[in-house]
């Protein structure tokens, strides 16, 4: 260690050394390094595995979600089960999986959605003849009518969409969204202020 160095040096010709901060000792040194790298491992761990910040860009989640709206994606919680309609979940685009996007959920695996006019119908084993989805989260000036359209969805997919029909880009334009695809649903929203909450505009079905 370099204090016993010093320490040997007796001799009275020896220049006196630069006043300063004392040197931290070689084993305050390791701990340190070995905090610092624990924080770190941690907090990627965090951020891969549990949570990670998202920040909103475009209109295409209007009007729950605006640019620049800071959220935080829970990870986590798809490990242990799965997304129900009405979540709000960001994923993977699997055309282009650098890029995320944020939609809410609309069809279930194994269920068939129909779209026509301004109405989305749902078929599956409980409603064999279908129902009409009730979505009290839409504005009004953001819903256009839609393209018939009839998708019927394998056990691993979903139908996605924004809740701005008139802009998004969602399941009607690039298909079913795979299981693997999902990162997670959003659990918080810190910015803007006056928009903080917990599981920002979910209408999740309980």
């Amino acid at each position: 260690m370099s204090d016993s160095v010093m320490q040997g040096n007796t001799s009275q010709d020896t220049k006196s050394l630069p006043k300063g901060k004392p040197a931290l000792p070689a084993g305050r040194q390791g701990s340190i390094f070995v905090y610092t790298v624990v924080a770190l491992g941690l907090a990627l761990f965090v951020r891969f595995f549990i949570a990670a910040p998202y920040v909103v860009s475009g209109a295409s989640m209007e009007p729950n979600f605006d640019n620049w709206h800071y959220l935080i994606v829970d990870r986590l919680s798809f490990r242990f089960g799965d997304p129900v309609r009405g979540e709000v979940i960001v994923f993977d685009l699997p055309q282009e999986p650098s890029r995320s996007l944020i939609k809410r959920v609309i069809g279930l695996p194994s269920e068939t959605v129909v779209l026509k006019g301004e109405k989305i119908s749902i078929i599956n084993e409980k409603n064999p003849k279908g129902f009409t989805l009730e979505e009290p989260y839409l504005d009004p000036a953001n819903v256009a009518p839609f393209s018939y359209m009839r998708v019927e969805l394998a056990p691993d997919q979903y139908f996605v969409l924004g809740d701005n029909r008139r802009v998004s880009a969602d399941s009607r334009l690039w298909g079913a969204l795979p299981r693997e695809f999902i990162v997670g649903r959003a659990i918080l929203r810190l910015y803007p202020l006056d928009a903080i909450g917990v599981l920002p505009g979910d209408a999740s079905e309980k």
